[in-house]
């Protein structure tokens, strides 16, 4: 079965609701996926999963600092990742949550993962502003079929 990682900032819990609705809905489509707040995660589970989903809340149109300190001590493992699948999502207060899952991809994108974009829905990755809404939870689901499909038919033998 193909393993996941969901790891996410949250200060307000905003990007925990959000974290766990995509946790839940990778589940649903028979993903092992492992959901942690990035205080708690260790970059060398990188290694372990097939994908990794980054989230973070939006501060000063970019991501939190314990989001870029995970991404910045995952510099170890360069090379390593290439090939996995990746993604990004965001919540802010007002605004910059595009730019905030932009920089978060930049960083999956130069460890060489694969993203898929969105043509159809939200483009870079799913967000939210303010409280999650129930329009947000579709997003979520969404987002998490469109990754999942990606993960299985990029990695085969861990279905």
């Amino acid at each position: 079965m193909a393993r996941v990682l969901v790891v996410y900032h949250s200060r307000s819990g905003h990007t925990e609701v959000m974290a766990n609705r995509i946790a839940d809905a990778l589940r649903a489509e028979g993903l092992e996926v492992v959901c942690k707040k990035v205080g708690e995660a260790n970059v060398d589970e990188l290694l372990d999963v097939d994908g990794v989903v980054v989230g973070s809340p939006t501060y000063y149109g970019t991501m939190a600092a314990e989001v870029k300190s995970f991404l910045d001590r995952s510099v170890k493992h360069h090379t390593k990742l290439d090939g996995k699948v990746g993604a990004a999502f965001a919540t802010s207060n007002s605004t910059g949550q595009e730019t905030t899952v932009l920089g978060i991809l930049q960083a999956l994108l130069i460890h060489g993962m694969i993203i898929q974009g969105d043509c159809s829905g939200l483009h870079y990755g799913v967000t939210s502003v303010g409280e999650p809404k129930e329009s947000d939870a579709q997003h979520c689901r969404r987002f998490a079929q469109r990754y999942a499909a990606l993960v299985k038919r990029l990695r085969p033998s861990a279905s």
